[in-house]
């Protein structure tokens, strides 16, 4: 169940309905299944963009579900040390708690829909894992984490952390109250959220109920993709087919739909979804790891500076090993 709710959705702000004369919508051009996989020290993520064509998803790079998963006493993991260098990480929480910490003096909790961006820029150190007394107790965990990329006039930006706190997004109902929307990022539907981005991107979690249909302007020149959190509907004017752990690429066009199936499982019970685009970059990827950079040289550059202690040192006050 999301964090962030609202007890009166008419109360919000409505996004106007789209003129169909006037529109065009966005047609569906792949869904793909998530694989699965573990991270860091063995947490289950679904890989969201596994199996998708990277030219449908730039400026994103990567993006991990983490969970959901309901943990016993002791069971809870997180990532060691690590670095990162070239882009920007979003880690958005919609239950459990996280813990975060760089060496660059960020760093936090982040529980029940916050969210921490962190541009790694020219390299930065960063730990994620859950708190002592969450790993004690166990407990539900799930979120996801996207990385997006920055082009290469702003790879070697310093680094900086944002602490978006849940009750800070903006909130909004589409035009018939039958979704709630949560803007993290960017502007959607001149409604802009609090996270501050290199690259422009736009990024809501929304909640559509069942049966309802969503109907979202988007910019022409951003791609558009849809993962679903939890749930079962259609995406498209073609209504094509989705359900949780697929993600949908989108085409061309200036409006996004997609309608939540009349009957959810009683465990999830609306369609909840990952709504993101952004403006594609158009500049050669070189991926390796934690860095994100054009060129394989830049790459090996990298590694030399992580080796050689030039992308900071772990606080003497660190969590973790």
């Amino acid at each position: 169940m999301p964090a962030v709710t609202v007890d009166d959705i008419t109360a919000l702000p409505h996004i106007p309905q789209p003129d169909p004369a006037a529109s065009s919508f966005r047609p569906v051009i792949s869904v793909v299944t998530a694989p699965r996989g573990l991270e860091g020290e063995g947490f289950p993520v679904h890989r969201a963009f596994a199996g998708t064509d990277p030219a449908l998803i730039d400026p994103f790079i990567h993006m991990d579900q983490m969970g959901e998963v309901e943990y016993a006493p002791g069971e809870p993991k997180g990532t060691p040390w690590h670095p990162h260098r070239g882009f920007e990480t979003v880690t958005y929480m919609i239950d459990g708690t996280f813990q975060h910490q760089d060496s660059n003096g960020g760093g936090g909790l982040i529980t029940n829909g916050d969210t921490q961006w962190m541009t790694a820029g020219a390299g930065i150190l960063h730990i994620e894992r859950p708190p002592e007394d969450l790993i004690a107790s166990g407990g539900l965990f799930h979120g996801f984490q996207l990385w997006v990329n920055l082009p290469a006039a702003q790879k070697w930006v310093p680094a900086r952390y944002q602490d978006i706190r849940a009750g800070n997004v903006a909130l909004l109902a589409s035009y018939d109250g039958g979704a709630l929307l949560r803007v993290i990022a960017g502007e959607v539907a001149g409604n802009r959220g609090p996270g501050v981005t290199y690259t422009p991107i736009s990024l809501a979690h929304v909640t559509v109920s069942p049966g309802a249909r969503l109907v979202l302007p988007w910019p022409r020149d951003f791609n558009a993709l849809i993962y679903v959190l939890s749930g079962s509907g259609t995406v498209g004017e073609e209504r094509r087919p989705i359900e949780s752990g697929q993600l949908a690429a989108l085409g061309i066009g200036d409006v996004i739909t997609a309608t939540a199936g009349t009957h959810q499982e009683s465990r999830h019970p609306n369609l909840d979804l990952l709504i993101l685009g952004g403006r594609p970059i158009r500049e050669p990827v070189a991926h390796y790891g934690p860095f994100v950079m054009n060129t394989h040289a830049e790459i090996a550059q990298a590694l030399a500076d992580y080796q050689a202690g030039r992308m900071g040192a772990v606080p003497a006050n660190h969590i973790g090993n």
